[in-house]
């Protein structure tokens, strides 16, 4: 099992990564917080001082087409939000 799904590279993030060295990442939803951190501090070489966890259900969506009503959901997902210690940073441009 994957702890990591993918990191969250969004405006917001990224100026909390700036200013209070908080990460996001989507994770696997039977993921604890320990293994989060552990996955974390494994996968980019830092030291986590804090994670918080969120889960996020899916949206009913529905459009309108000419052939009628579309109806939808949006997927479900679980959302870590990790504070490192001062003075590590992750970089997710590096590998590109």
């Amino acid at each position: 099992m994957s702890v990591l799904v993918r990191p969250i590279v969004t405006e917001k993030m990224t100026k909390q990564g700036d200013s209070l060295n908080r990460y996001g990442f989507v994770v696997s939803k039977k993921a604890n917080k320990l293994q989060i951190k552990k996955a974390v501090e494994d996968m980019y070489s830092v030291s986590v001082d804090d994670v918080n966890t969120m889960i996020y259900g899916g949206k009913a969506k529905s459009r309108f087409t000419k052939t009628g009503v579309q109806k939808g959901k949006t997927n479900a997902y679980k959302k870590a939000v990790v504070t490192l210690v001062d003075g590590d940073k992750i970089d997710f441009y590096s590998n590109i």
